[in-house]
Order: structure tokens, then sequence, then C-alpha cells
């Protein structure tokens, strides 16, 4: 139905950058919100920052200005621009898209990427 594929993840030193990207295809009729989660081990998996088809974005207070989430609605594509990376960064980042619908269909869903590691070093 719906497939998610990152890229971009890696090993950076602590002030570094990386940039994150998804695409979304399959027989998407519209998604809603798309966006980035984060799993570090031990702990629960935690929204990292999510952007809406209207362009409203809502980023978790740890990156706030650190960073930038930008989508092509067009595309179904999504990036996530990170600057001054901290080792906390550390974790599995998860593509998501919010409230999908496929195709045919009228029930929205949520689907997710396989994730992709960034591990900062201090």
């Amino acid at each position: 139905q719906v497939q998610l594929v990152e890229s971009g993840g890696g090993l950076v030193q602590a002030g570094g950058s990386l940039r994150l990207s998804c695409a979304a295809s399959g027989s998407i009729f519209s998604i809603n919100a798309m966006g980035w989660y984060r799993q570090a081990p031990g702990k629960q998996r935690e929204l990292v920052a999510v952007r809406t088809s209207g362009g409203i974005t809502n980023y978790a207070d740890s990156v706030k200005g650190r960073f930038t989430i930008s989508r092509d609605n067009a595309k179904n594509t999504v990036s996530l621009q990170m600057i001054s990376l901290k080792p906390e960064d550390t974790a599995v980042y998860y593509c998501a898209a919010l409230h999908t619908v496929v195709a045919g269909t009228s029930v929205p869903g949520s689907y997710w990427g396989q994730g992709t590691q960034v591990t900062v070093s201090s």
C-alpha cells in the first residue's frame, strides 16, 4: 500500500550536521502529516518533528532551533536537517506518514519507515 524509504543516517561528531530524507510511495491519495520520530535504546519512541500538508510544524522542545523539517507535498517527501548535533540525539530515526489515505479507501492510517541510525559521538 504505502512504503516509506529513509536515507541519510550515519555517524557524526558532536556539533556536526546530518540530513535525513524520506520518500513515500504507493497508492497514496493524501498524507495529512509527515515527520520524524526517534527511539533511543531503552527509551520510548518520541516525536522529533512533523509537518502537515498545510505547512504547520511541530518540534520536540529538545530539537527546536537545531532541526528543521521540510516537505514536498507533491512528491510525498520529507526531510530533516539536523545541525549542532548532540550525543543525546543518538537514536534510530523513523519517517512517518500520518493520517494517510490510500487510493480507493476512506479510512486513514499511519505508515512507518524501517528506520535509520543516527549516532553522535562526543
